[in-house]
Formats: structure tokens, C-alpha cells, sequence
């Protein structure tokens, strides 16, 4: 009789590759060549395990007639065939390249993009013991001490239960899971916590953040009296205009933090505010064409894809994320060795408009800069008018509405960013439990 999963892991040891790198510096920290030579051993063990234990992915590998001995360098793994959203879509057990059985928690997608529900599954061995290991101490400056209030989904998604285990388990912190307008948390009943328990961290969404603060100050309680010494900022995108109104509000400095359900943490945001840099101990990312798949250098902006260097079990391979961006190769004033990855938003949420391309966080950006603009608003396509883009906004407190004022600020953001648009005035907008959604089509 084969012996419980529980067990067998109890008999598992940590790959002696990562026991090696283990024992020397952060990974934040090491050298060009000591991080080569990680990422090499660790992706040569992933597509290994991949091809010898997932029939999807060997199925994929003998198309390609690509085999795992044919994986020498890092940059070999373009020879590989990408994973994409539709095929995870097919089936919730795709990836696995162990029992059903072996699988210690799944989470599923939460839907923003539409289609079927996009399942991810992992052991427990990946999830607590591998995805763990390799620490970013720079990057990530929480320790034991710190109280850490985790205002993220926890159901269904993987977003608060990342932060929740990376910062309890990894960084030795207490964690506040507060959660974010599940069936017991709501604004209120966070902002009551907050000032019982006084976070020295904060991790949110840029919007929820938002939303926090203007919950505080309807309690007359000015949330920057907790002196945080850091917030992150994730689970959106958002442009520097809006994250530093989130600074403004809250008085700490606001990182941002990108990661995906499917591919884990991709890139950390350092004080400098100049981009990602990836989590290279836990992500390989190339920038490809999204039309050809060529990998494109550095500076060139394409498609994010990522393959992850720590799941052997549900194995990842050339993930196509959807999302946009380049790499930026330069050196941060940081210290920070690791490449920066410079986002430029998704490829479903751009904004046509008369022909023309336009990224909301491009368009956000402009929008933050105007005073009189509120903290909530939505970018509105119309197919009656195609050439022009509604932006429905609230205004900033104080403010009176006039169309003297929407005329103005129309020609303020048609000269900045390049487009012509309608100013809407609402009293108020919805507050959202989820992600917020800032371009709509209507």
C-alpha cells in the first residue's frame, strides 16, 4: 500500500541545488552568476519533472520535438511551447504531474477576464515548502515584529493567502487578515481594527485602499496617525498619479507588487517606484511578440510570459499572462541587481479609440494629475460614438460641477494624452467588493 502523501513529504527533501543557494545570500542579493546558475538548475529540474510526470506538457514537448536534455542555457527555453489562459480553461487538472490526491489546496480565478474559471492547484510541498524558500529581504523588509494587515480576497483566489503565508511563514510577522468585503469584513469593521491593533505593514488593492481611507475619515480617524513603515500595493494595476494619492491619504510610501493567480509573484516594486523587479527566484520572464512569439529584447514591449522555477508538481512552462510591458535591464539606484520589469497594462483592457491604442494606466495618469478630478472613475468606449471617450468621474471634494469645467478638463486630457473625450459628472460611484473595473464598453 502506497504511503500518504502526508507521509512521503515528511520524507522529502528540499533539492540540493536550492539547499546550496539557500545558504548564501537573499536572492535579492546575490550575484549575476550565483542567480544563472540557480534559475538554471532550478528550470532544468522543472521541465524534467514536467516532461516525465504531465502528459499535457510531454504531449506538448513531442509536437515541439523538443526534449529536456535540449535545455542547456536559460536562453533555451524559447525552444519550448507556450501554456496559454484557453488551454487551462479546458480542464481544472491539466497541469498536474502528480496524483489528484497530492493536491493540497486549489484556487480558482476570479473571473475579471471573462470564459471559463481558470483552476490552480499545488501540493504542499510547492506551496510551503519550495515557494518559500528563496527570500527577497531587500525587496521585502518585513520581520518578526511587524503586524501586517492583509486586506486582500482570501476566498477563492490566491491573492490574500499568498501575502498571508509569505508574511507569517517566510518573514516570521503577525498577520491581521482582514480580508476585503468578504461575508465579515467590510471598511468599517477593518478601519476598527486598524486603530485596535495599529498595522506597522499594509497589503491592498490600490482602490481598496482608496475606499479605507474614505471609511477612516468618515470615522474621524486620520488613518496616516498609524505611521505605517510600509504599505504594497497589488491585486490592480493603477498609474503613479493614482498610487500617490494612496500615498497622500495613507502618509507611508506605497509599493506596487505584480503577481498572477497562475504564475505566482512575478516582479517587487523597490522604493525607487521604477518598475518590477522579478522574483527571480521564483520567475523566468521573456517579453514576446504577441502575434509571432519571438522573444524580444530588452526595451521592447510585447507580451509578459512567465515560467515558474519552483512548481514541480503543477508545473508552469511559457505561461502567456496577457499582460504588456519590457524589460529594463539598466541598474537601479536601489542596489538591487535584479532586471526591472516595466508593465504597460493588459492586452484585453486597451482602449481604441479613433484608431488609436490607448492604455488605461496611461490615460489614469493624466486624469490624477487634474485637482478637481475625484479618486473614482471609468473610461467608457461607445460604439455610437467611437471616436470619443466618456470618462465618468466623481469630483474632488469641495468641488462644484459646471459644464464650464467638464469643457476644460476635456481639453486638458485631449492635449495630454492625445485623444478627444467627454467629461460625465456623477455624484457618486459605486464602491466595489472586487477589482475594480475602469473601462467599460458600452
Amino acid at each position: 500500500m502506497n504511503l500518504p502523501f502526508s507521509k512521503r513529504i515528511s520524507q522529502a527533501r528540499t533539492p540540493a541545488w536550492l539547499m546550496h543557494h539557500l545558504s548564501g545570500p537573499d536572492i535579492d542579493n546575490m550575484t549575476p552568476e550565483a542567480l544563472e546558475s540557480y534559475q538554471k538548475a532550478a528550470l532544468t529540474e522543472v521541465i524534467q519533472q514536467a516532461y516525465e510526470h504531465s502528459p499535457y506538457y510531454k504531449q506538448k514537448f513531442d509536437e515541439r520535438e523538443v526534449h529536456p536534455k535540449d535545455i542547456q542555457e536559460l536562453a533555451d527555453v524559447a525552444k519550448l511551447p507556450f501554456t496559454t489562459k484557453s488551454e487551462m480553461r479546458t480542464d481544472p487538472w491539466l497541469l498536474l504531474a502528480c496524483d489528484r490526491q497530492d493536491i493540497a489546496i486549489i484556487h480558482v480565478s476570479t473571473g475579471t477576464t471573462g470564459g471559463n474559471p481558470i483552476y490552480v492547484m499545488q501540493t504542499w510541498r510547492d506551496y510551503y515548502l519550495h515557494d518559500l524558500a528563496p527570500g527577497y529581504a531587500t525587496l521585502v523588509p518585513v520581520e518578526t515584529g511587524d503586524r501586517c494587515l492583509n486586506a486582500l480576497p482570501y476566498e477563492m483566489s490566491s491573492a490574500g493567502l499568498a501575502f498571508h503565508k509569505t508574511l507569517m511563514n517566510s518573514c516570521e510577522a503577525t498577520v491581521i487578515p482582514a480580508g476585503k468585503g468578504g461575508a465579515y469584513s467590510s471598511p468599517e469593521k477593518t478601519v476598527r481594527l486598524m486603530k485596535d491593533l495599529a498595522p506597522t505593514v499594509a497589503v491592498t488593492s490600490p482602490s481598496y485602499a482608496i475606499n479605507l481611507a474614505e471609511t477612516a475619515a468618515a470615522a474621524s480617524f486620520d488613518i496616516r496617525d498609524l505611521g505605517l513603515k510600509q504599505m504594497w500595493l497589488t491585486g490592480e494595476g493603477c498609474s503613479s498619479a493614482f498610487r500617490q494619492r494612496v500615498e497622500q491619504l495613507w502618509g507611508t510610501k506605497a509599493n506596487f507588487y505584480y503577481g498572477s493567480l497562475e504564475g505566482g509573484v512575478i516582479g517587487i516594486e523597490c522604493a525607487d517606484h521604477d518598475g518590477y523587479h522579478i522574483a527571480a527566484g521564483h520567475s523566468l520572464v521573456e517579453i514576446i511578440d504577441p502575434g509571432t512569439g519571438e522573444v524580444l529584447a530588452p526595451g521592447e514591449i510585447g507580451e509578459i510570459t512567465v515560467t515558474c522555477l519552483l512548481r514541480y508538481d503543477t508545473p508552469l512552462i511559457r505561461y502567456r499572462t496577457e499582460d504588456l510591458g519590457y524589460l529594463d535591464n539598466t541598474p537601479c539606484s536601489c542596489g538591487v541587481a535584479l532586471p526591472r520589469l516595466q508593465l504597460r497594462g493588459r492586452k484585453n483592457d486597451q482602449i481604441h479609440i479613433d484608431g488609436t491604442d490607448f492604455s488605461p494606466f496611461y490615460l489614469e495618469e493624466f486624469l490624477m494629475r487634474i485637482a478637481e478630478i475625484g479618486n473614482w472613475y471609468q473610461f467608457v468606449t461607445r460604439q455610437a460614438q467611437p471616436d470619443n471617450l466618456l470618462i465618468r468621474t466623481e469630483l474632488a471634494s469641495g468641488v462644484t460641477p459646471s459644464d464650464r469645467l467638464a469643457d476644460k478638463i476635456a481639453s486638458r486630457m485631449e492635449y495630454a494624452a492625445g485623444l478627444p473625450c467627454t467629461i460625465e459628472f456623477v455624484s457618486s460611484m459605486p464602491r466595489p467588493g472586487g477589482k475594480t473595473v475602469r473601462v467599460i464598453h458600452e
